[in-house]
């Protein structure tokens, strides 16, 4: 039974991803649109071989930018779409369970919230606060976009209520470490964009308006976290999910994902906050 949901995936050289997430979607929809931002590896050719119908749009700024625009000018044909990323797989029992919600879905639900889990070297990750997370990635046709933000995007309806779906889809990067931590260091540039601007900008809107899990951790991150010392809250922040979280639990591959994606990367974040506002106070270098 093929659902009526267009399936739509960002990508950019994704042939190490892109099979797994075919694989996992192919029987169950009736349309997949891959949005392609200048590939120069298989990625095409792959998406061609499932049936996908590809779109190149290189004019790529970040990903919310990108998927709107593909809202607005692929041509979608069914009533639902569903989000997902290259590197993300669905479940079997999630395909199961919109079989036999989706048709009976009130016309008051206009989206639906998935529980993603993250794989990190093919080690489930299910501690340290990362599961369950909750995000809207499925909705109705002409009912969502994403917000005009550079990172922690998230897809915010238009009208309607929100439903949550029981079962999970998969977050599963098969790229090498190399490849993870060169993409986290292109998106510390951009987090640090973000929290520069929101130091000028009210996020209040924002906060209102994702509402769930996404709102209360945006709100804790501008509220609170955003307001402590620099670097000294990406040790604390650490912390708290190695330990009071039970990071530890996830084992070697839990400890290097903890440590990379709660420290390193945040303390990333934070020195090119202080390196942007030295260059922005006239810093020049000393020369001794």
């Amino acid at each position: 039974m093929k659902l009526p949901i267009s399936v739509i995936i960002l990508t950019y050289n994704e042939e190490i991803n892109l099979p797994h997430c075919l694989e996992s979607i192919k029987d169950h929809v009736s349309e997949i649109i891959v949005v392609d931002s200048g590939s120069n590896d298989k990625t095409l050719e792959i998406a061609g071989k499932y049936g996908a119908r590809t779109v190149e749009h290189k004019d790529y700024k970040n990903q919310a930018q990108q998927f709107n625009w593909a809202l607005d000018n692929v041509g979608i044909n069914n009533p639902w779409i569903f989000r997902l990323d290259a590197d993300e797989w669905v479940t079997k029992e999630l395909w199961r369970e919109l079989e036999e919600k989706l048709e009976n879905t009130p016309e008051k639900i206009t989206g639906y919230f998935v529980k993603r889990r993250v794989y990190f070297m093919g080690k489930w990750i299910k501690h340290g606060g990362y599961y369950p997370t909750w995000i809207l990635r499925l909705f109705r046709k002409g009912k969502g976009r994403y917000e005009n933000r550079e990172m922690d995007e998230h897809i915010v309806l238009s009208e309607g209520k929100t439903g949550k779906l029981k079962n999970d889809f998969a977050d599963e990067n098969h790229k090498s470490l190399k490849e993870w931590t060169a993409k986290h260091n292109d998106f510390s540039t951009r987090e640090a964009r973000e929290e520069l601007k929101a130091k000028y900008e009210s996020q209040s809107a924002n906060r209102k308006s994702l509402g769930g899990q996404a709102g209360r951790k945006r709100a804790l991150k501008t509220g609170f976290y955003m307001r402590l010392p620099l670097f000294c809250r990406t040790l604390a922040y650490f912390l708290y999910r190695y330990i009071i979280k039970l990071g530890f639990l996830d084992g070697r591959e839990g400890l290097i994902f903890h440590f990379l994606q709660g420290f390193w990367y945040r303390f990333l974040i934070d020195a090119k906050i202080l390196e942007s506002k030295k260059r922005n106070n006239g810093y020049k270098r000393s020369n001794k």
